[in-house]
């Protein structure tokens, strides 16, 4: 597996996410398009296992989602497709998911066939802190990395609880909603970011509703990482060779290394 904290080790470098779901349009499209990627400047790959009910993703992720289902897509055949990509990339690659799959399949059962796919770390939306003690005990013992998240609502207590039990990263949820394509960032974003950084020195990658290289731009210029979705898969399906993608995170990517201290002016 690659190391998550290897990531955020390299002074000044803002780390960028995006996120697929694991068999949408199809699998040959998740297995073309994490290649394509990590060659064009990508830190890290989340990978949806689908659930049919994924409440904290909007209209676009959900619809994947659905996709996938249909195309017969299951947590053990995504196993499958990480273990294929983790020989092909040289980045970290995280499972998306919600608790339910993951409760299912069963905790230690679950941690190990990620171990054995090359998974590096575990994004559970619905996976309070304050809970599941047993499987953080069997994601430590398979070194996975649990990322946990916070929302502009969260109290200077859940903000602890969170740093002290999270490892890799902190997700930090930009709006109180779902996933989605999004015109603007919220505003309050950077007093937000500036509460979480009184209390914890964890990474902090912020997703949700960001959309284009200017929004990233801005969202680097206060924090270590930038997460993009909806407008990942909704390149996706406009087109099979996936080149509007590979332009698009080029652009991000560009964006995001070129900071200046105005770009926070609106958050």
């Amino acid at each position: 597996m690659n190391n998550i904290a290897s990531v955020f080790s390299r002074p000044g470098h803002k780390a960028l996410i995006p996120y697929v779901t694991v068999g949408y349009p199809s699998i040959e499209a998740t297995l073309k398009i994490v290649p394509i990627l990590a060659r064009s400047g990508c830190d890290m790959v989340e990978l949806g296992i689908p659930f049919s009910d994924p409440l904290a993703d909007g209209t676009t992720i959900q619809k994947a989602s659905f996709g996938a289902l249909s195309n017969g897509v299951t947590p053990s055949l995504c196993f499958e497709v990480a273990k294929q990509l983790s020989q092909e990339v040289d980045i970290p690659l995280l499972f998306m998911t919600y608790l339910n799959p993951v409760y299912h399949y069963g905790f230690e059962a679950f941690c190990t066939a990620c171990n054995d796919a090359g998974v590096s770390g575990l994004i559970i939306p619905d996976l309070p802190p304050d809970e599941c003690l047993e499987l953080e005990a069997a994601a430590g013992k398979e070194e996975l990395d649990i990322i946990y998240f916070l929302t502009p609502t969260s109290t200077e207590n859940r903000i602890r609880l969170v740093s002290e039990k999270a490892r890799g990263f902190i997700y930090l949820v930009s709006i109180t909603g779902v996933t989605g394509v999004r015109d603007s960032l919220p505003r309050g974003l950077n007093t937000f970011v500036g509460r979480v950084k009184r209390i914890t020195s964890q990474p902090l990658c912020i997703g949700f509703g960001i959309s284009t290289p200017g929004q990233a731009k801005k969202i680097a210029s206060v924090a270590d990482g930038v997460i993009i979705g909806s407008r990942i898969i909704q390149l996706m399906e406009a087109e099979g060779n996936f080149e509007s993608v590979q332009d698009f995170i080029g652009e991000v990517r560009g964006a995001i290394d070129k900071l200046d201290e105005t770009d926070d002016s609106q958050m």
